[in-house]
Order: structure tokens, then sequence, then C-alpha cells
């Protein structure tokens, strides 16, 4: 295994390291000798990002996101299952990465249908293309409080203005809450509008 070691570290306090020409069984063993550490591991072609623990920030932001969205698809009655940050990958598409959220809308399914990303840092694994790879159909990233919607549309995912997954949902809206520091007060104003529309 070839490394190349890229440890930066960034204002949310969120640090990785990129290490090359890791084999499938490195990134297993490195799986289990990380386990319990908060580490992550994103695989794509044989590199290996590893992440350190994520930052309070990143977490908060998170979940706060996390909840407005499922607030939204609550109050709408849209059927959802919260699949969380499960690992997704497959040793044959050479993929493996844990997103910050993911969501099956109207049933259950192996791969989920919308994924939520916290961007605190750049650079590192193109995490869309992993995400094209397993066939996920919308992906969302938050970064500074700006969302940014990308749809898998013939095999390629388009940057959008609108969710195809939650065409009547005001993108602009989300932001702003979630952009609230106080995450009650965000969640329980967000509902307060969105049951009002």
């Amino acid at each position: 295994m070839t490394s190349q070691v890229l440890d930066q570290t960034f204002p949310l306090k969120t640090s990785y390291v990129l290490l090359y020409d890791v084999s499938w069984e490195q990134l297993e063993q490195l799986d289990l000798n990380l386990a319990g550490t908060g580490a992550r591991l994103t695989f794509l072609d044989g590199i290996l990002e590893i992440m350190s623990p994520l930052s309070d920030e990143h977490e908060d932001s998170k979940k706060t996101l996390a909840m407005l969205v499922e607030v939204y698809m609550r109050t709408k009655n849209i059927r959802f299952y919260s699949r969380g940050s499960a690992t997704l990958g497959k040793r044959e598409n050479k993929t493996r990465r844990e997103p910050d959220e993911s969501y099956n809308l109207g049933i259950k399914k192996p791969i989920p249908d919308l994924i939520l990303e916290i961007t605190v840092t750049s650079g590192g694994i193109n995490k869309l293309e992993i995400y094209k790879r397993l066939g996920i159909p919308e992906v969302w990233f938050w970064e500074d409080g700006l969302l940014s919607v990308y749809c898998l549309q013939a095999d390629e995912y388009q940057k959008v203005e609108k969710s195809v997954l939650l065409p009547e949902l005001d993108l602009e809206l989300l932001a702003i809450y979630s952009r609230m520091a106080d995450q009650f007060d965000a969640v329980n104003e967000y509902s307060q509008v969105i049951r009002k529309n």
C-alpha cells in the first residue's frame, strides 16, 4: 500500500488522510482495526480516505437538516424510512461510503433514494462518483448553510434547482431553517411554516 498523506486540519477540526493503492482486503482490515474510533472510511478505485471523528458542528448541522427533512416528509404524509449512515458500497464496483444521512421514500430498498452530505472539508474522494456507481437517485450537499442538489439523470449527476424526489419542497426555505442556531426552534418554526402552506 503506497500512501500519500494529506493530513490537514480544517476550521471545524475535521481532518482526513488519503491512502493510494489500497486493496479491498486492506480496506476490510483497516475497517476492523479502526472499529470504535469514530473514523469514517471512504473508498474509490483503490484510494482510501480516512476521516477523523466528526466535529460537534458537523453532527449538529447533520442532525438539524435531517430533522427538518423528516418533519417536512411527515407533514406532507410522504412515507419514508431513515437509513442513517449505513455503510454503502460493493467490492465489484470498488466503492464504499458512509453517508451522513440517507432515506428510502415509499418503501424500504437495499439502496437509499436520497443521501444528505454535510460538507466541512474540500478535496478528498469524489463522493458523487461513488453514489453514481451505486445508483443513488438524489444527493444533497449542505455546505455553509447552502444546499446543492444533484439528481442522477442518464447515468450522470446533474445539479438541479429543485428536488425530483420532493418537488414541492422549497430548498431555500429549508436552507434558512438549517442555519438557525437553535435546533429545537428551527424544527418547530419550520414545522409551523410548512403546515400553513
